[in-house]
C-alpha cells in the first residue's frame, strides 16, 4: 500500500485509503498509517479486522452516520474489538420526529434522517452554500469533537460514514487542512472517491437503508467534483477567513492544531 497507494484493499469496504503521502504547503508530505478515512464498515470480513487491527493498528473508528443509520445498520464489526474505541458523531440534526413514511420503520429510527438533503428541498442558506457548510453549520461540536478524535496518538484512527464521500470528505479535508496539506491536494482527494463510486453505490444499493435514498436522484448527482469541495472551502475562507479562524470560533485551540500535526506530518 504504502509503495503504490493510498487505498487499503479490503474485503468488506471499497472506499478506504490512508491521508498519507499528500504534500504540504512548506515541501512536506503527511505521513502514512496514521488516519484513514472509508465507507460504511458493516461488511467488513475477519480478515479486513485482522489488517486494520492487528496490522494498521487501528484504535479509533471515528462514525460519522446519524442515529438512524447506525439503528438500521448496526455498528459493524469493529465494535466488537476490544482495542478499538468508537466514536458516534453525526453531522446532522436529529431532531426524533416521526412521520407517516416511517411506519415500517424499526422504533426510535428516524427514517427521515437516514440521508438527510437527500429528495427533499433545502433552506436558502444550504442552496446557496452548500450541504457541507450546513454539516458545519448544524453541528460544529461534532466537527470539532470528530477532528479531535481523529488526532488522538494511540494507534491510527479512521473516519467514515456511508459512501465515505460527503461527511467523511468534509472532515478529511478540515484534517487536512490543519495540517498544511496544499489546497489541490485536499481537493484531489476529496475527488479520489469518484474512482470508486459505482462500486460504492453498488453496495450501498444492497442495504435497505440506502437503496431510496439512493435510487431518488440520477447517479451522475453522486459524483464528487472539484468544484464542490472548492466552493465548500471558499466559503469557509470568505465568510470566517478560513477553515483556521472557523475552527478556533468554535473551540478548536492551539493545542489541537498540534495534536492533528503530530498525528499526519513527516
Amino acid at each position: 500500500m504504502r509503495e503504490i497507494t493510498r487505498w487499503i484493499d479490503l474485503e468488506g469496504a471499497v472506499n478506504a485509503r490512508d491521508l498519507g503521502g499528500l504534500p504540504t504547503r512548506d515541501g512536506g508530505r503527511t505521513r502514512f498509517g496514521r488516519v484513514f478515512r472509508a465507507d460504511n464498515l458493516q461488511g467488513l470480513t475477519r480478515a479486513d479486522v485482522r489488517l486494520l487491527v492487528a496490522d494498521l493498528n487501528l484504535r479509533h473508528v471515528v462514525d460519522l452516520r446519524s442515529t438512524a443509520e447506525v439503528l438500521l445498520e448496526g455498528p459493524g464489526p469493529l465494535a466488537r474489538v476490544p482495542e478499538v474505541r468508537h466514536h458516534h458523531l453525526t453531522l446532522f440534526l436529529e431532531g426524533g420526529r416521526r412521520t407517516d413514511v416511517d411506519a415500517d420503520v424499526p422504533e426510535g429510527v428516524d427514517g427521515d434522517r437516514v440521508l438527510p438533503g437527500v429528495g427533499r428541498v433545502a433552506d436558502d442558506e444550504v442552496r446557496v452554500s452548500g450541504f457541507y457548510y450546513g454539516y458545519l453549520r448544524d453541528r460544529p461540536d461534532a466537527v470539532v469533537g470528530a477532528l479531535r478524535a481523529m488526532a488522538l496518538d494511540d494507534g491510527a484512527a479512521l473516519v467514515h460514514c456511508a459512501a465515505g464521500k460527503d461527511r467523511t470528505g468534509v472532515l478529511s479535508a478540515l484534517a487536512l487542512e490543519i495540517t498544511g496539506v496544499t489546497r489541490e491536494a485536499i481537493v484531489a482527494d476529496y475527488v479520489a472517491t469518484g474512482e470508486r463510486l459505482e462500486q460504492i453505490l453498488k453496495r450501498l444499493r444492497q442495504s435497505d437503508a440506502y437503496r431510496d435514498d439512493l435510487d431518488s436522484r440520477p447517479a451522475d448527482y453522486h459524483v464528487p467534483r472539484a468544484a464542490y469541495m472548492e466552493r465548500f472551502l471558499t466559503i469557509l475562507d470568505t465568510r470566517f477567513g478560513g477553515p483556521m479562524a472557523w475552527l478556533t470560533h468554535h473551540g478548536w485551540t492551539p493545542a489541537d492544531t498540534t495534536a492533528m500535526k503530530s498525528r499526519l506530518r513527516d
